[in-house]
């Protein structure tokens, strides 16, 4: 064992280099079983971030089902999921680069089963009865006006746009088929509403010839968010409203909507993407299901008829992704925990044992280099409590200079209507294993805490969020924690924004990182996607009635304002928000003389996907920081043109 080195926090050497993250980590969604077979989808940045649908057979091979270069990835609403179905061995899938519908049967090339042509699709499930598929379409045709969202239906054999079912609101989600085929349940919203603030659960017959008879709206409306519409072997409707201001499972039974579960803690996340999933029927009198509670998320079952929750003990903390599926005796989640990444995770509900199937990140630390995060709660504005995970520094090689405190990076999540994970995250270790404090943050208007916890955020955007990534830095100060002097911020789009209005409207941070982060929030109200077009309504103000709430808000009005270093990173394609928000925040900061530099990345967007650009975002982040903080970053590193320096 090597002596134990004195060196300053911050200039650690680590096994947990950029390299490693990108060489092992993948990207893990979307699971489907059919018959004894496991399906998810894999996203693998060394494949320039191509997802490709994944095989698990009951001989336990597991195999690619999509051949290079097909990428099912469905861009409705932008951030897509629900991109793949798979019946009796045929795998239906959204191919990325032209959105459309592609049948795959096992030794064939994939066939298109909708024409060319900007729609896009996603969501789907097959009509056995009718020998279709009936999905999600976004047409995008009309430049005229904002993309057009309905409920469609598609032959599985011939190429067709398909026959609208339902249409006229501005958004559909979750089109689920009664196991007999005669009823269709769905979810619908409209602006400015997002599907967590308020949407409706409708069902209706199907009738011979596949159009609806005497649709019924059961739940739901401006004010309560329904999730995930389910229905059960014996054909009575399941879903997860937020009715009670939690999100527990209800069940609409002869006319009625009653109860299942009656707990506070929350059995859905937001519908940011589609075909996630967080409960499922073992029989009509079993459910299995998944929850978060303070943060952590645990597998229980549910007696349907004594309406009765029983935990079922795992060694997983973290299903944030929202996938479930459960046949016979068996569950399958994506699952992880602070010292595993997520997985996918076979669980025998018989005997309890879980099997790993497939992990994210197929990488062994020992525990010395590994920090384990602590939920902490701690004071903020107006005598109300936020929420974070706490993660100390730690390398088992080194201590620190004595008298020092560590720097501190806090870390803002996207969304922001969203949560941040708990699973192991190598980026995390990336900094702890350095001599960084983490803490990342579920500031007011995180999910995992309820609607009243959620709605903190409601017009509060820019001021809530950066309340409680400020106070929690302040709270790990005052803890002797962290050095007051050498605090840091990042977070990507929503989490990007919280970083900049910190940096320009407190002055408690000595340095930050955005990535694809807004800074100017009248352009991403004049110029975002349909999905976003109406969300900051909600978390603004309407606009443009409000407009100069919006620009009070906006960092790049106020950056005489912003007195520390700061570095961007920004996909060139990014359409969620454009690339001239980074570069015109780049320009103020620079025109100040204060040190910034700005990374574009060609070909990224929301979000970034290819090895190369992962790595090179990390390893600049921290050489930012150790110029500003004056620490020599252990290892080769590529410099960074800081400007102002």
């Amino acid at each position: 064992m090597p002596e134990v080195q004195v060196a300053p926090y911050g200039s650690w050497k680590s096994p947990v280099t950029s390299d490693l993250i990108v060489a092992e980590s993948i990207r893990l969604g979307q699971l489907a079983l059919d018959g004894e077979d496991i399906y998810w989808v894999e996203q693998r940045p060394r494949e320039g971030g191509r997802n490709v649908i994944v095989r698990r057979t009951a001989d336990e091979n597991i195999d690619d089902v999509t051949p290079s270069p097909f990428n099912a990835c469905s861009r409705v609403h932008e951030y897509g999921g629900g991109a793949f179905c798979v019946a009796d061995g045929v795998v239906y899938f959204v191919n990325y680069d032209d959105q459309r519908m592609y049948r795959h049967r096992h030794g064939e090339a994939p066939v298109p089963i909708t024409p060319e042509g900007d729609m896009r699709y996603a969501d789907m499930v097959v009509n056995y009865v009718r020998e279709e598929i009936i999905c999600v379409r976004e047409d995008h045709t009309s430049s005229s006006q904002e993309a057009v969202n309905t409920l469609v239906s598609l032959s599985i054999e011939d190429v067709s746009s398909g026959q609208v079912l339902v249409s006229s609101a501005d958004f559909y989600s979750s089109p689920r088929l009664s196991a007999d085929g005669g009823k269709l349940t769905w979810l619908s919203w409209n602006h400015p509403n997002m599907p967590w603030d308020g949407c409706e659960l409708w069902v209706s017959d199907l009738n011979s010839s596949g159009s609806l008879e005497l649709p019924e709206k059961v739940a739901g409306g401006p004010e309560e968010s329904i999730f995930q519409p389910e229905w059960s072997p014996n054909g009575t409707l399941y879903f997860v409203s937020d009715r009670t201001g939690w999100w527990n499972i209800y069940r609409w039974i002869n006319g009625a909507v009653e109860p299942v579960t009656e707990i506070e803690a929350e059995f859905a996340r937001p519908q940011w993407i589609f075909g996630s999933s967080t409960y499922a029927f073992q029989s009509d009198s079993r459910i299995i299901c998944s929850y978060v509670q303070g943060g952590n998320w645990k597998v229980a079952s549910v007696d349907t008829q004594l309406r009765e929750l029983n935990p079922i003990p795992t060694p997983y903390s973290d299903m944030a992704r929202g996938d479930l599926r459960v046949a016979s005796d068996t569950a399958v989640i994506i699952a992880g925990s602070p010292v595993e990444a997520l997985s996918v995770i076979r669980l025998d509900l018989a005997t309890g044992d879980t099997q790993v199937l497939r992990t994210s990140g197929d990488v062994s630390l020992e525990g010395a280099y590994l920090s384990t995060p602590e939920a902490i709660e701690y004071p903020t504005e107006n005598g109300l409590t936020a929420h974070a995970f706490y993660y100390p520094p730690s390398n088992g090689d080194y201590e620190p200079t004595p008298g020092e405190k560590p720097p501190l990076l806090v870390k803002s999540h996207g969304g922001p209507t969203n949560a941040t994970s708990v699973s192991l995250d190598l980026v995390v270790q990336y900094w702890t294993s350095r001599g960084f404090a983490v803490l990342d943050v579920n500031y007011g208007g995180s999910t995992a805490y309820g609607r009243a916890y959620r709605e903190r955020l409601k017009g509060q955007w820019g001021i809530v969020d950066v309340d409680d990534c400020v106070n929690g830095a302040l709270y790990l100060v005052r803890q002797g924690l962290a050095d007051g002097k050498r605090l840091a911020i990042d977070g990507g789009s929503a989490g990007g924004y919280t970083t900049l209005a910190a940096l320009t409207f407190r002055d408690v941070f000595a340095a930050g990182a955005s990535y694809y982060g807004v800074s100017d929030l009248e352009t991403l109200a004049k110029d975002t996607h349909k999905f976003e077009s109406r969300y900051l309504d909600g978390l603004v103000g309407a606009y443009p009635q409000e407009a100069e709430v919006y620009r009070q808000r906006s960092p790049i009005n106020f950056t005489s304002q912003l007195s520390c270093p700061l570095i961007l990173f920004q996909g060139l394609e990014d359409k969620i928000v454009p690339p001239d928000q980074a570069e015109s925040m780049f320009e103020a900061v620079k025109a100040k003389g204060i040190a910034t530099a700005y990374l574009p990345f060609p070909g990224e967007q929301h979000g970034f996907r290819r090895s190369e650009n992962i790595k090179r975002a990390l390893d600049a982040e921290l050489y930012f920081y150790s110029k500003i903080f004056g620490f020599n970053a252990a290892g080769p590193m590529e410099p960074v043109d800081i400007v102002n320096l």
